[in-house]
């Protein structure tokens, strides 16, 4: 493909827009005592695709500049945004290497080979996030809001999290693997590790 770079930016801030778009107006937002709140959305999904087609940093700067701006937008997450950048950047970036520098997806043939490190890239990209996000957000409260709000909420965070992964892992993976025939027929299917990233 001609232009990739070019292609490969447009498509990071199409990402962008679509995992702020997701992520602000498609979610399910739980209020908890002392004034936090926590949410149920697709926006790591969008990270993830966003990775499995352009590759970890491309993808996992696209998730993190939407779901950053939609913290920065909203009052309750707005002292959220450095945190969430950098939790959906790593994102990206596991997903991105198990995927294509493990996995190899965008050059192997075999459809079973590329839904299974498919599979493994969102999920470990997406574990990364259930294990650090809650982790990372109990020590960031614990600093602006205090030891007692920091524990309250750590537990529904918890589960949100993982309701959030599950949900993501399934819908990234679904449409992946119906996005890359598709994109293979039109030219336009990036093929991750011939050029820089």
């Amino acid at each position: 493909m001609r232009n990739e770079r070019i292609y490969k930016i447009v498509m990071t801030g199409l990402m962008a827009a679509l995992s702020y778009v997701v992520f602000t107006f498609l979610q399910i937002k739980i209020t908890l005592p002392g004034g936090d709140a926590t949410s149920i959305h697709l926006g790591n999904a969008v990270c993830v695709l966003a990775a499995l087609l352009l590759g970890g940093l491309y993808g996992g700067i696209g998730g993190a500049i939407g779901m950053t701006i939609g913290d920065l937008l909203d009052p309750v997450y707005i002292t959220y945004a450095p945190k969430t950048f950098i939790l959906k950047l790593c994102i990206g970036l596991i997903t991105g290497l198990i995927a294509h520098k493990i996995g190899k997806i965008s050059t192997e043939k075999d459809t079973r080979k590329v839904l299974l490190f498919t599979i493994l890239a969102a999920c470990g990209g997406l574990l990364f996030n259930v294990i650090f996000d809650p982790l990372v957000g109990y020590f960031y409260k614990l600093i602006i809001l205090g030891k007692p709000a920091a524990e309250l909420t750590l537990a529904w965070n918890i589960a949100a999290t993982s309701i959030n992964a599950i949900t993501s892992a399934i819908v990234s993976v679904t449409v992946y693997m119906a996005l890359r025939p598709a994109l293979k027929k039109a030219g336009l299917f990036i093929t991750i590790g011939k050029t820089t990233e």
